[in-house]
């Protein structure tokens, strides 16, 4: 993966205001990558200064193995799971 890359998917992180959250897809999408794994993996090599829990899979829930601190995260920033999820918008 090059530098480049890595920085644009660093930077649409960290654009991610407190209190909101985006899906692996649409970060993928936001810096032209094809895959949102791409994004997870970035994320758990070079994400730990980052909100990293602001950004969750597409159904709305957190990666099992990091689902207690993730939401844990996100409750202090006023986004509260239902059922391990992210309330759908209306």
């Amino acid at each position: 993966m090059d530098e480049e890359t890595v920085e644009r998917v660093r930077e649409a992180v960290r654009a991610i205001p407190p209190g909101e959250t985006a899906s692996y897809g649409e970060i993928a999408e936001r810096v032209g990558l094809r895959s949102a794994r791409l994004v997870g993996r970035i994320l758990s090599e070079d994400g730990d200064d980052l909100p990293w829990h602001r950004v969750l899979r597409a159904d709305g829930t957190c990666a099992p193995h990091i689902a207690e601190e993730q939401s844990a995260r996100l409750r202090a920033e006023g986004i509260l799971m239902v059922d391990g999820r992210l309330p759908k918008r209306r």
